[in-house]
């Protein structure tokens, strides 16, 4: 019998301790005859026309240090609202949305796919004009092999998460979302589209743009990497290449937080030997270290998106930063 991931209670205990997170049940999915939901919780000002901010986490259950990120960022600012004046004021110009748990049978089961054995990072219905490595790129052969990308249209999760952000981009003057992932080399990296082209997305001056604000205002704390994420490699149905191919009227910001898990490994090479120790950090204080070292670079994209600065961009800042992008990374 399964047993309830300790960060769905998590989840479930804050929504209950704080009456205002505004919680609501995005999809619920089935595994062994139980029901297990995808919740979104929002913070903040509820007018429209507002920035939102959303942090996602869990795509792949097997990453639950994502997750688990996002769960403090969540618990610190449910704190501070008590007593942060500045906090409070932020949240009556900006929307806080958090996706902690996309894949709640995958984190019981301690899979990188869902309970049907598909990867929701390759289940959107959106393919790569060009060659993608294979498997890793996303293949539909079987549900056996890993980076399934499922041959029956979207799944619940990942259909219940496009219509959100489909939603709040309807809603919203602009949008940026970090999802939490890890599993990647030894750095952290901050990845964007396009997965699934070589092409720049539309308007990438705005990825430029706020890579220069943070590391110019935080250079202390710059362990990032920025860069699209086909420098790396190149993948299938990828949920925030679909998205943005939507064109949204607004300007859209979707990054993708890669925790350079290969470095826990290279300090604690026994995590070799456990599949999750691949993926997580096994010593207490190198997950409490996890937990708080994203902490600045979540709380700068809620300060810039509050700024408005992002969406204040004239064509002609635009255009010459969509420039200087193109220059960085495609040259």
């Amino acid at each position: 019998m399964e047993s309830v991931p300790f960060e769905l209670d998590t989840l479930n205990h804050l929504i209950a301790c704080h009456p205002q997170l505004r919680a609501k049940t995005l999809a619920d999915v089935e595994y062994n005859g139980k029901l297990y939901p995808v919740i979104r919780a929002e913070l903040g000002c509820t007018n429209i026309d507002v920035p939102t901010v959303m942090f996602v986490g869990g795509v792949h259950g097997v990453e639950r240090i994502g997750c688990q990120v996002q769960l403090a960022l969540m618990a610190s600012l449910l704190t501070r609202l008590e007593w942060d004046v500045q906090l409070q004021h932020l949240l009556t110009r900006v929307r806080l949305s958090f996706v902690p748990i996309v894949n709640p049978v995958g984190l019981i089961r301690g899979t990188r796919c869902n309970g049907q054995g598909v990867d929701l990072m390759r289940n959107a219905p959106i393919t790569s004009a060009d060659k993608v490595t294979f498997l890793v790129g996303g293949q539909k052969i079987s549900a056996k092999l890993p980076w399934y990308r499922g041959k029956n249209g979207m799944e619940r999760e990942t259909s219940a998460l496009v219509d959100y952000v489909t939603s709040l981009l309807s809603t919203s003057s602009s949008v940026i979302v970090l999802d939490a992932h890890s599993g990647f080399g030894l750095s952290d990296h901050v990845w964007f589209p396009y997965a699934s082209s070589q092409s720049p997305m539309d308007k990438i001056g705005r990825i430029y743009q706020l890579k220069q604000a943070f590391e110019s205002s935080f250079p202390h704390h710059n362990h990032y990497r920025f860069s699209p994420q086909s420098l790396i490699y190149q993948t299938h149905g990828d949920i925030w290449d679909y998205l943005v191919a939507q064109n949204p009227k607004v300007p859209f910001v979707p990054l993708t937080l890669e925790m350079g898990s290969w470095s826990w490994v290279k300090k604690n090479p026994r995590q070799l030997f456990n599949f999750a120790g691949l993926f997580n950090p096994q010593k207490t204080h190198r997950y409490h270290r996890t937990l708080r070292k994203h902490t600045v670079f979540m709380q700068f994209l809620m300060d810039i998106a509050a700024s408005r600065t992002l969406e204040n961009l004239t064509d002609k800042q635009l255009h010459k930063l969509d420039r200087q992008a193109y220059q960085l990374w495609y040259e």
